[in-house]
């Protein structure tokens, strides 16, 4: 079982992760220090393919440097074509920017926080629920005082 602590853990990163997601910029690049997600077109997968794989799909990191020519991010996450994640842990990578058909931003997510929050609520309401049950009263007895477990004599002193 779950120690409390460890469950609020759990349970703020569940937060923090369903608060913010990746949406497309649309426009300008980012800021400096924003995490961002580029998705790679066929020749930025043949390019990156020796250092990062080749069924890279989306390259996710805290944007270092921009500048016309390249995206410099340390990067945080790889995104494979047919699924599945890769763990970085902040390797700084310069991608050209013709290797990129998309730029996205984390941004805030109030849908996915609703959902979160409501997620939340249902489950507290049923460890609440259930820790309930059983609380009361097992007795089988009627009411009645149990009898004596020991059997006991006095005896006088002498």
């Amino acid at each position: 079982m779950l120690s409390l602590s460890r469950l609020g853990v759990v349970g703020f990163a569940l937060f923090l992760a369903g608060c913010y997601s990746l949406q497309p910029t649309g426009g300008p690049v980012p800021q400096l220090g924003t995490i961002i997600g580029l998705d790679l077109n066929d020749a930025g997968r043949a390019a990156l393919g020796g250092s990062m794989g080749p069924e890279i799909g989306q390259v996710e990191g805290r944007l270092i440097q921009k500048d016309s020519g390249e995206f410099v991010v340390a990067v945080t996450d790889l995104h494979l074509l047919r699924g599945g994640d890769q763990v970085w842990g902040g390797v700084s990578v310069h991608i050209k920017s013709g290797y990129v058909s998309s730029v996205y931003e984390r941004r805030f997510s109030a849908t996915r926080s609703a959902a979160l929050a409501a997620a939340g609520v249902g489950v507290v309401a049923i460890i609440a629920t259930r820790g309930l049950i059983g609380l009361g009263s097992t007795d089988q007895s009627g009411g009645k005082a149990p009898g004596d477990t020991m059997q006991s004599q006095r005896r006088p002193r002498r």
